[in-house]
């Protein structure tokens, strides 16, 4: 599990590589299949999600969600429990699944495993979904998963469903009216307001347990408009630029691996217990 990544020419031929292994299911779904948005299925209520996602994701309301939350006060538990609650949730936002997190958690993680990447690597991919636990504290889910985007400077067309950001507030602010808003030039995402959700939310919780490549993964794995589209090239160091490699190779594996057959969790779960203990503490506070 220690064997070092060995990354192909560019992230492109990654995600190509991925895609003739996963998902393995007879769908054999083509890159062009996931994420669509006006074709899914869940096209029309995931449209809605965004709708309100949009709405009310403005800078304000992320300092009240974080002064709110990240006290880390709601309750002490394991990860194994918090776990257990994501087995009751199916993601609002996503067009391509309906198997509940832990299911999509375990297929991220064992795709992982199963090209030999660094344990710590496999350990995020059963974690990063994790801070979806704010559901089990009252949030709404428009509150919690979706793609994420910086809040204090103007919203990128290229965010899905972005047409609804006409109802937030923060597009009359003159203020935040320009690529930069509050912030300046290369100033480095730490130094940037995330549209709140389960991404910050667990990054804070496990920022003291995990190498910066498992952070970066964990922090920025729903920043889309960022992952491909490079719309905010701007506010990015060289630190972001570096680590969103990371990002690119763990969001292929998050977003390809999923398929409609669950994995043996049971069977799998005394590996997963094994690796949790190594890097994490007994219990964790939310």
């Amino acid at each position: 599990m220690d064997k070092k990544l060995n990354p192909l020419n560019s992230i492109e031929d990654w995600e190509d590589d991925l895609l003739k292994r996963y998902p393995e299911n007879p769908s054999e779904k083509k890159e062009e299949d996931f994420r669509d948005y006006k074709n899914s299925k869940r096209a029309e209520s995931v449209k809605e999600f965004y709708k309100l996602n949009h709405q009310y994701q403005s800078y304000d309301f992320v300092c009240h969600k974080e002064a709110t939350f990240l006290q880390f006060n709601q309750r002490k538990m394991s990860l194994w429990d918090a776990l257990e609650f994501l087995n009751t949730l199916v993601d609002d936002s996503d067009p391509d699944i309906e198997l509940d997190q832990l299911q999509h958690l375990l297929q991220t993680s064992e795709a992982i495993r199963a090209d030999n990447h660094p344990d710590w690597f496999v350990l995020t991919g059963l974690l990063h979904d994790i801070g979806k636990v704010l559901c089990l504290f009252g949030e709404p889910q428009w509150a919690v998963v979706g793609d994420t985007f910086p809040v204090g400077c103007s919203f990128s067309k290229s965010i899905v469903h972005s047409e609804y950001f006409s109802l937030n507030p923060d597009s009359s602010n003159p203020t935040y009216q320009n690529k930069f808003g509050i912030y300046k030039e290369n100033c480095g995402l730490d130094n940037v307001k995330m549209s709140w959700g389960h991404d910050e939310y667990l990054y804070q919780i496990v920022k003291d347990y995990l190498p910066k490549e498992a952070l970066y993964m964990i922090r920025y794995h729903s920043f889309y408009s960022q992952h491909k589209e490079h719309a905010y090239n701007h506010l990015m160091d060289n630190t972001d630029i570096k680590m969103f490699e990371w990002v690119r190779k763990f969001n292929a594996y998050d977003l390809y691996s999923k398929a409609p057959v669950p994995p043996d969790s049971k069977a799998l779960r005394p590996y997963y217990e094994d690796l949790v203990s190594k890097y994490l503490p007994d219990t964790l506070s939310f």
